[in-house]
């Protein structure tokens, strides 16, 4: 079971990768595997994180059997979170 920090650090790789992935795009998604093997998280934290971030209204998730995220979007909201993040930085 991850502590709460890395749950945290999985929940933020995820939108960020999402975001990167997607540019940006509500309408373009990625594999659950495609994430999972691109930001190295197990498959247990990566249904566990997807679900916390769907229950946010931050990700869409199409499932697949096992309770394995098969596709996952950012929503509005989420765009909107990761681009005022974006905007933090500069």
């Amino acid at each position: 079971m991850a502590s709460l920090a890395e749950r945290k650090a999985y929940r933020e790789k995820i939108m960020q990768g999402l975001y990167e992935t997607a540019e940006g795009n509500r309408l373009l998604g990625v594999t659950g595997s495609k994430l999972r093997d691109d930001l190295g998280i197990p498959d247990a934290d990566i249904a566990a994180a997807c679900t916390y971030l769907e229950g946010e209204g931050l990700v869409t998730v199409d499932w697949a059997a096992g309770n394995t995220p098969a596709m996952v979007m950012l929503t509005h909201q989420g765009i909107r979170v990761m681009e005022a993040k974006e905007e933090e930085q500069e």
